[in-house]
């Protein structure tokens, strides 16, 4: 009954117009909108895990890692082994169905360890708004929908980045600021959003920023040689990696893109 009281609490709050102090993860917001969360997902809750399973997607795991179609399982205190597919226990993970692994792990790990609680907020939600009402937006349009347009100091911000790999003289950094300052305020909301999972700036300013063991600075990486790969987003450490991008074209091109859809903040556009 709890969850599904909250959900209304939710619904309500956004039939009416009012803005909430309240902010959820990346995949619980996507469950919110039925699109499935993906392992990228995983990092910003457990940033060792998603390691790992990145570590097997792009690794040959041949006579390296003992794994079966299995995961443990936390019942009610209870740790058991549950089978991911039918006779798991008998399917050695290997190259060829890793990518199902990591797929199944991701479903486990993200929806089905919390399906009735989604469930049950998700029925209360929907009693007052429809799917059909939320399926023009994305996970980080929903979140400002929901919490409202942050004010975001760009001074502040600047005063408060570490750089790794580049200087605050450095070309693509200088692109980074003029990027920015044109932004309109949503885009520019998006791109914190991006980098570093949720529009919530701290009372205290960008000084404040919350990573996941504490208190984490916004970073830009530097990304040796130029790419036609999006800027990509660690969001459990606030770290922004950046290509050397050629001309600031590029540059502007490759940023918008990678906020505006590319919102898992990974791969190629």
């Amino acid at each position: 009954g709890f969850f599904k009281f909250v959900g209304r609490i939710i619904g309500k709050a956004i039939f009416d117009g009012q803005l909430l102090d309240a902010y959820f993860t990346r995949s619980f917001y996507k469950h919110m909108l039925g699109i499935k969360p993906s392992y990228h997902d995983l990092e910003a809750l457990d940033p060792d895990y998603y390691k790992s399973l990145v570590w097997i997607l792009e690794n040959d795991i041949t006579d390296v890692l003992d794994l079966r179609m299995t995961a443990e399982h936390d019942e009610f205190g209870q740790t058991r082994v549950v089978e991911l597919v039918p006779d798991g226990a008998q399917i050695v993970v290997n190259n060829a169905n890793k990518t199902q692994y990591v797929q199944l792990m991701t479903e486990l790990r993200l929806t089905k360890d919390i399906e009735p609680q989604i469930s049950a907020f998700m029925k209360g939600f929907n009693e007052l708004i429809s799917k059909e009402d939320l399926s023009i937006f994305n996970e980080l349009e929903l979140e400002l929908l929901m919490s409202g347009m942050p004010d975001i100091d760009v001074r502040d911000l600047k005063a408060n980045i570490e750089y790794s790999g580049y200087t605050a003289s450095s070309p693509q950094i200088t692109w980074f600021w003029k990027f920015v300052s044109q932004l309109e305020k949503e885009d520019l909301a998006q791109m914190i959003m991006f980098v570093t999972g949720t529009s919530k700036i701290p009372l205290e300013g960008f000084s404040a920023l919350q990573g996941m063991n504490g208190v984490q600075k916004f970073q830009i990486h530097r990304v040796a040689g130029d790419s036609n790969r999006l800027p990509t987003a660690h969001t459990c450490f606030n770290q922004l990696d950046i290509p050397e991008y050629s001309s600031y074209e590029k540059f502007h091109e490759r940023f918008m893109t990678a906020i505006r859809e590319g919102s898992e903040g990974f791969g190629f556009g």
